[in-house]
């Protein structure tokens, strides 16, 4: 007898519970990434318009219908649950989302509830999301120059990033640096930016500009391919390859 992928996920889950997600090459689906706002607090320049015109508050789903959503996944196999933007900590009423939500890692339905942020709103939510089991956090910062810092997210502020930083370290919260790399902007602060994190424990990952987003503007003026980063890194540091993988 012969079975499909999905025939064979759907036994993995038990006879009579919600077959699990598989992709085409018959691959479960286990994690799933959730824009929870389109909103944010910054404007990069290689993600958002200075002046964005955001969705109507109407037309996003509800925290309700979120949790019903991120729940509906969680039965069909996803283990680990990534909630993200725009910067979702600016969304009202977020904690009650995590809150709801963490009822699947006490159950042990769900591995993993974690977030992707700007940094800007740790200092006040960072204790909160630790004690909903929230346990490593990806934070975006692309340079450590404040002026850079400044022109990069057009309204941020890097010593309120630092200290979000600080606040997540200090609540017990595992964090991971996304920096994505730009041409004639941060590319010689690479590494001085990968010691800075693993001299605090951090691991740092190197993103290339991506084609979303209204930007107004040349991306191509922005671009440099990460095999230049890569090999130039490998002229100052050894380089090995990691046995597990990570994720943005």
């Amino acid at each position: 007898m012969t079975y499909d992928a999905q025939t064979l996920a759907f036994d993995r889950l038990g006879r009579g519970a919600a077959p699990a997600l598989v992709d085409p090459f018959g691959r479960g689906i286990t994690y799933l990434r959730v824009s929870v706002t389109d909103r944010c607090d910054f404007r990069c320049v290689y993600c958002m318009s200075e002046n964005m015109a955001f969705l109507p508050k109407a037309d996003l789903l509800s925290l309700e219908e979120l949790d019903r959503l991120c729940s509906a996944f969680i039965t069909r196999g996803v283990r680990k649950l990534r909630l993200t933007g725009g910067e979702p900590l600016v969304r009202r009423g977020i904690m009650t989302l995590f809150a709801s939500l963490s009822r699947h890692l006490a159950t042990g339905t769900l591995d993993e509830l974690t977030l992707t942020t700007n940094g800007s709103q740790l200092p006040k939510y960072a204790a909160e999301l630790a004690g909903h089991g929230v346990r490593r956090i990806n934070v975006s910062l692309d340079t450590l120059d404040p002026d850079k810092f400044r022109a990069i997210t057009r309204w941020g502020e890097l010593d309120k990033v630092l200290a979000g930083i600080d606040a997540a370290q200090t609540a017990g919260l595992k964090v991971k640096i996304n920096a994505v790399a730009l041409k004639g902007v941060n590319e010689d602060e690479f590494p001085a930016l990968l010691e800075w994190a693993h001299g605090r424990g951090m691991e740092l990952t190197l993103i290339e500009v991506m084609p979303l987003g209204d930007v107004g503007g040349g991306r191509l003026d922005q671009y440099i391919p990460l095999s230049i980063v890569r090999a130039r890194l490998g002229e100052r540091f050894t380089r090995c390859a990691l046995r597990r993988e990570t994720t943005c």
